[in-house]
C-alpha cells in the first residue's frame, strides 16, 4: 500500500473564555445562510437540530468513505471548531498490530469537513481505520475488502430525511446493519433545513453513521440540500427565488460549493471537473466496487427551468401542469435539456466502455412522473416538471443509454416507492428502475392513483411517456409509506432482486414482511 502524507497545514487563533477577540476573524461568507459553517459560531444560541457544543474528545461527527479502483477517499466530518483549535486532521490504519498514521490533511474552515485522498489502496483484505483529532478524539471504523468474490452483490438505498422528525434513525439502523449491505445509497434531501446544512448535516451523520461507519456510503445532494424547493439548475445560473422555476441555484453559490463539498468529496474524482457558472463544481462520475459500476449523475445540475419556456402550455403553475387536456409533445420544446450535453457525453462513455461489471445508474429522482396525487389534501395534478419525465427528448436520451449499458436505475426524490419498467418507443422496451420510498413520509406525501382502474401494467405518465408498473408503496400502506430499498445483484444468475422495506417493520424477525408487491426480480439480459 502506498502511503502518502498531504501537506501540513497549521491555523492558529486566539480565544479568551470561547468568546472571539481578535477583530480578523473570518466572517461567514455568505448572508442569510448557515452562520454555523465558520467561526463566531459559539456566539450564536443553541441550535434546535443538534447540540453543537460538544466535549472535545467528540468533536469528529463522523467519517464516510468510498474505494473505487483501488483509490481510497474518505472525509472526516467535524463539529464546529474554537479558533484557537488546529485545522489539521489525521488519518490512522492498524498495520503490522498497531495503529499507523498515512496522511494529515486539512480541515476546511467553511463546512468543518476534510477529506484524505489515498491511492494505491489495497483493497484485497479488510483495514481498520481511525480518525484522529488533536490528542483526544477518535473515530472509527472499517474499510471493508472488495466484495468481488460475491456472488451476491446488495446495496441499501434511501432518499428524503425530514426535518419534522429529527430523532434518531434506529429502526433503519438495526435493519440495514442485519441485512449487511455491500453498500449504502442516499439519493438525496439528506436536509430538509434550507438554509442551515452544517447542522442538518451533522444529525444525518449522527443518524446514520453507524451503518456507513463499516462500508462504503455514496451520497448525492438534492434541491433541499442546497436550500431549494425544487431545482432546475441550467448549468449554475442565479435563481430569483428558492422555487427556482426560471432556472439556477438561489443560495450563494459558497454555500452550494460547501453542501457538494461535504455531501460528495468522498466520491471518485469527477469524470469531467471543469466548474459551471458561478464557479459550482460538478462531481458526477462513476464507482467501481464488487463487481459492480455505478454511474453516479447530476441529474438537477444541467436540467432547463420550465418557467419562461413553457408558460401557456397547460396551465403551468411553475411546476405542475394541472391541465388534463394539454398536448404534451407543446413542452417538448428545442434546446430544453435534462441531463446536459456534457453529462449525456459521460454517460455515453460509460454505457459503451467494456466492462465486465454490472452497472446501475444512480441519480436524485426518477425519469418519469409516478404521482397523481400529492400534498396534505391529495391535489390531483396532471405532470410534475420537477420529475425527470419532462423535457421528454432529454429524457428518452438518457433512458436510451442507460439502456446500451445494460444497466438499471436507482433513485429517490418523490416519496413514493415504485418499480417499473420504462418504455422508450415502445412498452418494455426500455430499462427497470426502482424509486425508494421517503425516509420519513411526513413532508409532502404522493399517491400513485390512476383514473385507468388498472393500477397495474401499462400506463401513460402525465408527459406521455410509457411506463409499465410493477410495485408502488402509497401513504395509506405500512408506515405511512416510508422506508427503503435493498437491491440486490445475483451474479451467477444475472437477476436483480429489489426489496422495499417499510419503516416500523424488524427485518431479523421471521414474519418480517415487505410493502405490497415487493420483492421484484428481473433478468439482466
Amino acid at each position: 500500500m502506498l502511503l502518502i502524507s498531504s501537506t501540513l497545514f497549521l491555523v492558529f487563533f486566539s480565544c479568551s473564555n470561547n468568546v472571539f477577540t481578535n477583530s480578523n476573524y473570518q466572517q461567514a461568507p455568505f448572508k442569510g445562510y448557515d452562520k454555523l459553517c465558520t467561526n463566531d459560531w459559539w456566539n450564536r444560541n443553541n441550535n434546535k437540530i443538534i447540540n453543537l457544543k460538544v466535549d472535545r474528545n467528540k468533536v469528529i461527527a463522523f467519517g464516510i468513505y468510498t474505494v473505487s479502483e483501488n483509490t481510497l477517499k474518505l472525509t472526516a466530518q467535524l463539529f464546529p471548531l474554537y479558533p484557537n483549535e488546529t485545522r489539521v486532521i489525521q488519518l490512522n490504519i492498524f498495520q503490522d498490530n498497531k495503529w499507523v498514521e498515512i496522511q494529515k490533511t486539512k480541515i476546511n474552515e467553511i463546512g468543518w469537513s476534510a477529506t484524505f485522498r489515498i491511492e494505491n489502496w489495497d483493497d484485497t483484505e479488510d483495514v481498520k481505520y481511525k480518525i484522529r483529532y488533536g490528542l483526544d478524539a477518535f473515530y472509527e471504523g472499517l474499510i471493508r475488502k472488495n466484495p468481488m468474490d460475491k456472488s451476491e452483490f446488495s446495496f441499501a438505498a434511501l432518499s428524503c430525511n425530514s426535518n419534522r422528525d429529527i430523532g434518531n434513525r434506529q429502526n433503519y439502523v438495526r435493519n440495514i446493519n442485519y441485512q449487511d449491505p455491500d453498500l449504502i445509497f442516499f439519493a438525496g434531501d439528506q436536509s430538509y433545513h434550507h438554509k442551515e446544512h452544517t447542522a442538518a448535516w451533522l444529525k444525518f451523520g449522527m443518524q446514520f453513521r453507524d451503518i456507513f461507519r463499516n462500508r462504503p456510503c455514496i451520497t448525492i445532494p438534492d434541491d433541499h440540500d442546497v436550500g431549494q424547493l425544487n431545482l432546475w439548475g441550467e448549468n449554475g445560473k442565479k435563481a430569483k427565488t428558492i422555487l427556482g422555476v426560471k432556472g439556477g441555484y438561489h443560495a450563494p453559490d459558497d454555500y452550494v460549493k460547501m453542501v457538494e463539498r461535504c455531501q460528495t468529496a468522498h466520491l471518485p474524482d469527477p469524470f469531467d471537473n471543469t466548474p459551471i457558472d458561478q464557479n459550482i463544481n460538478t462531481y458526477y462520475t462513476h464507482l467501481i466496487w464488487g463487481g459492480m459500476d455505478f454511474a453516479i449523475l447530476e441529474d438537477r445540475k444541467f436540467k432547463s427551468g420550465p418557467s419562461g419556456k413553457i408558460n401557456g402550455n397547460g396551465s403551468i403553475r411553475g411546476d405542475l401542469i394541472k391541465k388534463k387536456n394539454y398536448n404534451p409533445k407543446d413542452i417538448d420544446l428545442p434546446n430544453l435539456k435534462l441531463l446536459g450535453e456534457r453529462q449525456l457525453d459521460f454517460l455515453k462513455q460509460w454505457a459503451n466502455s467494456e466492462s465486465k461489471h454490472q452497472k446501475v445508474v444512480l441519480s436524485q429522482t426518477g425519469f418519469c412522473n409516478t404521482s397523481h396525487l400529492a400534498g396534505r389534501f391529495k391535489k390531483r395534478i396532471v405532470a410534475d416538471l420537477d420529475t425527470n419525465g419532462w423535457p421528454q427528448t432529454g429524457r428518452n436520451k438518457a433512458l436510451q443509454l442507460i439502456k446500451e449499458a445494460n444497466a438499471f436505475h436507482v433513485a429517490g426524490d418523490q416519496h413514493l416507492g415504485t418499480v417499473i419498467q420504462h418504455g422508450i418507443d415502445k412498452f418494455e422496451d426500455g430499462p427497470f428502475a426502482f424509486t425508494v420510498p421517503a425516509i420519513v413520509n411526513d413532508v409532502y406525501s404522493r399517491w400513485w392513483s390512476p383514473i385507468a382502474d388498472n393500477k397495474m401494467g401499462h400506463h401513460l405518465d402525465g408527459f406521455g411517456n410509457l411506463l409499465t408498473m410493477h410495485a408502488f408503496a402509497n401513504p395509506n400502506s405500512h408506515s405511512g409509506g416510508s422506508g427503503y430499498g435493498l437491491v440486490r445483484i445475483h451474479k451467477s444468475k444475472n437477476e436483480v432482486t429489489l426489496e422495499c422495506w417499510p419503516l416500523d417493520v424488524d427485518v431479523s424477525l421471521p414474519n418480517a414482511k415487505q410493502f405490497d408487491g415487493w420483492p421484484v426480480s428481473f433478468g439482466m439480459n
